[in-house]
């Protein structure tokens, strides 16, 4: 089967146009088994008297994140840890699963769909425009302050770093995991198209580097996972930050 790298079947549906097929099942196979497995790490609970090593895996990522958003937030921040939670894991799922070889399998699905640009803006507009409620719900038109501070001739840049906030989330996320699937895809046709260079056998050679791509790419998946999460915090800091 060939793959091409940024293509995507697509299906057309009414008023919305094209969408790309692969991305979507791929996102809705990955929320189900999310809800499984986590549904299963919560019933877990309450059934041996020693705690697991997911179970301390789990607790202590959750634990980190929440002293993170309560460390920022403060006391405000408390109610918004779920939806840290979710975002850092649902995001560290979609960017492992695309070095699974799915779609080399001939699956309909496969690949992270945080490589696919229209992910990563959906993610950054939902986190943008849940801000905003935020503010607005907790302050009224208050919580537009900040853009006129220090100084209020600064709105106009203050204006557009808030609209740049989530293109820099959707971009950072996008590039990062794109690169390392593009990686893997140079190295899969390195090894498919047999190149010799005098005596030395590139092909062969090149058979290591997908084991030490996943190992890197595991870390990048995670590290990006929790660069996405950090900065949600601190934007999410200007929308429930108390008033002095």
């Amino acid at each position: 089967m060939k793959e091409e790298i940024g293509s995507h079947p697509v299906w057309n549906w009414p008023y919305v146009g094209e969408v790309h097929a692969d991305v979507l099942l791929t996102t809705w196979i990955v929320m189900l088994l999310a809800l499984v497995f986590f549904a299963f790490i919560g019933a877990s609970y309450g059934k041996g008297k020693n705690v697991t090593k997911l179970q301390a895996t789990f607790e202590g990522t959750t634990e980190y994140l929440a002293d993170l958003a309560v460390g920022t937030l403060g006391r405000n921040g408390e109610p918004f840890v779920p939806l840290f939670v979710a975002i850092f894991f649902f995001i560290f799922l979609l960017n492992q699963v695309g070095f699974m070889p799915l779609k080399q399998l001939g699956l309909p699905f496969g690949g992270s769909p945080t490589a696919d640009l229209n992910t990563t803006t959906a993610l950054a507009i939902v986190v943008f425009v849940l801000i905003q409620i935020v503010g607005i719900t907790r302050k009224g038109f208050g919580s537009f302050k900040h853009l006129i501070q220090p100084f209020p001739y600064l709105l106009p840049l203050n204006i557009v770093e808030e609209i740049l906030r989530p293109a820099t989330l959707a971009l950072r996320l996008f590039f990062n995991i794109f690169v390392g699937e593009l990686l893997l895809f140079v190295v899969a046709s390195i090894i498919s198209s047999h190149i010799v260079v005098g005596t030395f056998n590139l092909s062969i050679a090149a058979a290591v580097f997908p084991f030490l791509l996943q190992f890197f790419n595991f870390f990048v998946g995670g590290l990006q996972a929790f660069v996405f999460t950090l900065l949600t915090i601190v934007y999410m800091s200007s929308a429930v930050a108390e008033e002095h």
